[in-house]
């Protein structure tokens, strides 16, 4: 089976490569490379790569001969949604618009990679609605709702998968556990949003990266949507509290102007069953990672989301 990873240098794709990697399967690899997309995430990997955008048309070219896509694809992180979320509506929802076009027109196979955001603060399962809260989580509903509209309309062969908070290696500093950990290891201070009680439900991005693809050999392709919760619920201050341990260090923190529009908490329920990795257990990995591996992140740690408390504004 040919299988093409959209942004797969980013986070979670990159992850998904090696899972793939791991079940003897070279995937072509279709990334932007911008920001948070690093050929530096791909290294020791097997795959094939090729630059180029999601809104371009000529990604049709690219996955014409594709049996499966599997959309990673997407700008993802919520200050950067509140300082610009223009950038969020092309990527995230034409993008998406474009690949549905190639998925209509040459027949692959297509998962679309969403996030628990689209349910905002309710506790959503798979048929909830949606109600997204940040032009982020609004980008990612829409996109997810043109998936359904092009199962219905066309019949295009899709799913849609929805995992919660993902966290480990090669993590862009801008997102919350890493900027812990790397702030902390530079003897700086953590910025915390509001009291710091807002909850989320973290999983592993290793274990996100097989429950896809366990999912992809089974799924019927008829709009199915599948929840990928962690099940390990914490509030921020908590987390801060777990990373302080596992680090041995003491995290300094500073609490700042809560981010407009903040969801207090994420909660899914999964008609799925399966295994996810202890959070402390996953918070050790991640931060021996961080330790490990300065050449990696030290080069990114001049980006304003990561330097600044209030980035958006």
């Amino acid at each position: 089976m040919r299988i093409a990873v959209l942004g797969g240098a980013g986070f979670i794709g990159s992850a998904f490569v090696r899972e793939l990697n791991k079940r003897g399967i070279r995937p072509l690899v279709v990334d932007l490379l911008t920001y948070a997309g690093r050929l530096e995430n791909l290294k020791d990997t097997d795959h094939e790569f090729v630059k180029a955008d999601v809104r371009d048309q000529s990604i049709h070219e690219i996955l014409k001969q594709a049996d499966l896509v599997v959309n990673f694809a997407a700008e993802t992180h919520v200050d950067r949604s509140i300082y610009k979320p223009q950038d969020f509506v092309t990527t995230n929802v034409l993008g998406t618009i474009n690949v549905l076009e190639a998925a209509r027109r040459f027949g692959f196979e297509y998962a679309h990679i969403s996030t628990d955001e689209v349910y905002g603060e309710e506790c959503g399962n798979e048929d909830s609605p949606l109600n997204p809260s940040s032009p982020y989580s609004a980008s990612k509903a829409s996109a997810d709702l043109f998936v359904k509209a092009y199962v219905r309309t066309y019949n295009v062969k899709a799913i849609i998968i929805r995992p919660s908070n993902n966290y480990g290696p090669r993590q862009f500093p801008e997102k919350f556990i890493p900027k812990i950990i790397i702030r902390t290891l530079l003897g700086l201070h953590v910025p915390i949003y509001g009291d710091g009680r807002q909850e989320r439900d973290w999983i592993f991005v290793e274990d996100t990266a097989r429950i896809i693809a366990d999912l992809l050999e089974r799924a019927e392709w008829k709009g199915e949507v599948y929840n990928i919760p962690g099940k390990q619920t914490v509030s921020n201050l908590e987390l801060v509290k777990l990373l302080s341990e596992v680090m041995g260090k003491e995290i300094k923190i500073k609490f700042v102007s809560d981010r407009p529009g903040h969801d207090r908490r994420y909660c899914m329920s999964t008609r799925l069953s399966y295994e996810t990795t202890p959070l402390k257990e996953g918070l050790r990995k991640t931060y021996e990672w961080y330790l490990e591996n300065e050449w990696w992140w030290r080069p990114l740690i001049a980006d304003k989301f990561f330097k600044e408390d209030e980035p958006w504004k």
